[in-house]
């Protein structure tokens, strides 16, 4: 699917996504959400995707800031997301599974905010601000961190559905 290019679809690509995963959500026990899957729980994923749509606009406001902006967070570079989620998922650990969900629904609802708040060429018109030297705009930066993370977590939300069927 290629990415969004203006704002108009950057909001339908986020809301559709987003709605497929909460159907997803809809049929998950607490239960469900903790069983183990590839070393990470439903729990955790919901958790960590609510996390970087959050970390989204600490990079977004950052930079509008002109404050240094860091990729992907303070203390870690982008070859060392494993590291940065398995410190995450320690960080979430206490979170309840509602707790996550809210999270999700929470980041949500401010990304289709930020979204609505904005221009096209807010979005579109060039470089994010403080953007990590990166050409991708802040609609593109938006993309990645909603309805792109949403999409993967349906799929893995699937995955431990038919591997527990």
């Amino acid at each position: 699917m290629p990415a969004a290019t203006n704002k108009a679809d950057l909001r339908a690509v986020t809301e559709k996504d987003f709605a497929r995963l909460a159907q997803l959500l809809e049929g998950i026990d607490e239960a469900t959400a903790y069983i183990p899957h590839d070393d990470t729980t439903i729990k955790d994923v919901v958790g960590h995707r609510a996390h970087w749509t959050e970390i989204f606009f600490d990079w977004y406001n950052d930079g509008k800031a002109g404050k240094p902006v860091y990729m992907p967070a303070k203390g870690y570079k982008w070859n060392e997301l494993k590291r940065y989620n398995a410190d995450l998922r320690e960080r979430q650990a206490d979170l309840s599974w509602e707790d996550v969900q809210k999270m999700l629904n929470d980041s949500h609802k401010k990304l289709i905010d930020f979204i609505d708040a904005h221009s096209d060429a807010e979005l579109y018109g060039g470089p994010m601000p403080g953007g990590g030297n990166n050409k991708w705009t802040t609609g593109r930066f938006a993309e990645a961190s909603g309805p792109s993370h949403y999409r993967s977590a349906a799929k893995y939300i699937r995955a431990v559905i038919r591997a527990n069927a």
